[in-house]
């Protein structure tokens, strides 16, 4: 019997003594379980970061079922979540997607509706741009604006020009600007552009708590805005509030909400 104890106790201070490998790594999860983990990840910076841990984590932190991209350049129409346009990229997009705009050059936008939530982004690694205003969303005569809002949306490091109208127009939803450059050119017709036109609410007003949380709104964050008669002009039941301004050295930087009153 004596025995057989110190038998039993050696072998389990033996077994202990091995070290086991660390089946709960990360690492030891498949393609699609950490392509599902990345796709809660915010895409600007944290997804994006995730690509650069290692080869594996770019993959599937760039694959193109977490991405949509416009690129003027590709000439292949057949990559996947690849495209030409940023109207044809909205109208594949799904609810929540991130789409992000290539680097370089002036990219058509007139009146794109965009009714589902989703994020448009211009992020200066992407093509080896180096600032916001090396890519152009254009807006010509003619349009209402480039951009048309109905749903809870993110626009972020990107230029929008109109000649005349407006940049972004917010029919509904929650519409956050940040880190962008708005621009109406100047004309003799300049008292009609707005870079920022919001009619949200332009029906009876609800005034539940849980409406003015969750309802219509913009808000705007480090954006230069230049041109036009005033800064935002609103039509229905949105004012303009908290504003800050800051002088920079050749730019006026704007921070302000457009919410219920």
């Amino acid at each position: 019997m004596e025995e057989m104890r110190e038998w039993k106790h050696r072998k389990s201070s033996t077994s202990s003594s091995i070290p086991i490998p660390n089946s709960s790594s990360i690492h030891s999860l498949d393609d699609g379980c950490l392509m599902h983990i990345f796709s809660f990840l915010s895409p600007i910076p944290d997804r994006y970061n995730t690509a650069l841990v290692c080869h594996r984590w770019h993959y599937l932190a760039c694959h193109p079922r977490l991405w949509l991209r416009v690129d003027r350049s590709v000439k292949d129409s057949s990559e996947p979540g690849v495209f030409p346009t940023i109207e044809t990229a909205v109208s594949h997009a799904r609810p929540g997607d991130t789409i992000l705009i290539a680097a370089g050059g002036s990219h058509l936008a007139s009146d794109i509706q965009i009714k589902k939530p989703l994020c448009l982004v211009y992020y200066f690694y992407i093509g080896g741009g180096e600032l916001p205003d090396e890519t152009t969303l254009f807006c010509s005569r003619g349009s209402d604006s480039a951009l048309e809002f109905m749903s809870n949306c993110k626009v972020a490091n990107l230029t929008v020009k109109a000649e005349l109208g407006c940049c972004l127009l917010h029919r509904s939803g929650r519409l956050t600007i940040d880190g962008c450059i708005l621009q109406c050119e100047s004309n003799p017709l300049d008292y009609l552009s707005c870079p920022i036109v919001s009619t949200a609410a332009s029906g009876p007003e609800i005034l539940t708590s849980s409406a003015k949380s969750h309802g219509d709104s913009v808000s705007v964050s480090r954006t230069r805005i230049e041109g036009g008669a005033k800064a935002v002009l609103t039509s229905g039941s949105l004012e303009l509030q908290r504003v800050r301004v800051i002088y920079a050295r050749t730019s006026i930087f704007f921070w302000f909400d457009v919410d219920r009153k």
